[in-house]
């Protein structure tokens, strides 16, 4: 298949071929190129060692050197251009010990997470794609590239990223790749909460929020967030409710379409976050009177404090965390039907999410 490069792009693969060395486009920009949509950044990954990249181009930053990567910079626009490499033995989880250069392109997209993200391309060669992320993309899947244990084992990160691009994309997790993930989710309590918080925030901003169902039913909830969990097996015996309190926050997050937020990020985050989070105290206020029937009294100001705890936990700034708050707080306070209620109340939170 053809895919148009940047020139940008088609320079430096030029630059680094005519030096005698291979060079690709490579994993995500590619990925989203065949789905059809336009690559936030452009990544390339070559047989040169970094000190031949430096030596090659002008302008260079060692953003991460050590690793075999160096940015080439064209004007304000940095562009990573790695080494092919083998990862040698994870500690932590997370980073490996050691990497080892290698000339050999299949050995380095061996290394990657999933099928999707494992492809490479350049003018010359076309589409190289050893582990049939094509197919993948065709069959909306999600699969991990050879055994997902190891690529799990090797970053936990990864388990969460999975239910990401299922999120993003509208694709489902093949079978073995969900398993594995299952089985391995505890390893997430290796990983930064920085790095939870990423990941998780782009899931909650994507239009298929639903895959946190299918996190829940995995295990991966119940280690990043048990809050949720404690929602999803929650009943609600009430006359005004037919779900579990987790399964109505499911629902919730289903009515904020993220298309309608693309020009207001911020704005889509604060309301499904708040969406997430505005039910999190019923649990805690539950009480059933004499008839059988469940009520949940001030739950709004204990799904505030639970809020907050999250979100400090997730370190998340402080921004986001005033936003969601406000919007936890007054989600369930009462206003007439006029003009100046609905002023009154957007002055309440102090949160501008209306367009």
């Amino acid at each position: 298949m053809k895919i148009e490069l940047p020139e940008k792009v088609r320079t430096i693969i030029n630059v680094l071929e005519n030096a005698g060395f291979e060079a690709y486009a490579v994993g995500g920009c590619v990925r989203d190129c065949i789905l059809g949509r336009i690559p936030n950044d452009w990544d390339i990954t070559t047989s040169a060692k970094p000190l031949d990249v430096k030596r090659l181009f002008r302008r260079t930053i060692d953003t991460g050197i050590q690793h075999g990567t160096v940015t080439v910079m064209y004007g304000d626009t940095g562009y990573e251009v790695t080494t092919y490499r083998i990862d040698g033995e994870y500690e932590d989880s997370r980073h490996p010990k050691e990497v080892i250069y290698t000339a050999d392109l299949e050995e380095d997209l061996r290394r990657r997470d999933f099928t999707i993200n494992a492809m490479a391309y350049n003018d010359h060669d076309g589409l190289i794609d050893k582990f049939g992320g094509r197919a993948d993309i065709e069959n909306k899947i999600i699969r991990a590239v050879g055994d997902a244990h190891e690529r799990f084992s090797e970053d936990a990160l990864r388990i969460l990223r999975a239910y990401r691009f299922a999120a993003q994309l509208g694709f489902s997790i093949n079978r073995g790749t969900s398993d594995a993930a299952s089985e391995l989710a505890t390893d997430l309590t290796k990983i930064s909460a920085e790095r939870i918080q990423i990941e998780f925030t782009k899931l909650i901003t994507s239009e298929h929020t639903d895959i946190l169902y299918d996190a829940y039913k995995a295990g991966i909830t119940k280690v990043i967030m048990p809050e949720f969990d404690r929602c999803m097996e929650t009943a609600q015996r009430n006359k005004h409710h037919m779900y579990t309190v987790g399964e109505h926050t499911l629902h919730a997050l289903k009515i904020i379409n993220a298309d309608d937020y693309a020009k207001t990020p911020d704005s889509l985050k604060y309301i499904r976050y708040a969406l997430l989070f505005h039910d999190f105290g019923k649990p805690l206020c539950l009480t059933t009177d004499a008839e059988g029937w469940d009520h949940f009294e001030n739950h709004a100001a204990e799904s505030e404090r639970i809020a907050d705890e999250i979100m400090h936990r997730f370190k998340m700034d402080n921004d986001t965390i005033a936003a969601v708050r406000s919007l936890v707080k007054y989600h369930d306070f009462r206003h007439t039907k006029k003009k100046k209620a609905v002023r009154h109340a957007m002055n309440r939170t102090g949160v501008e999410i209306f367009r």
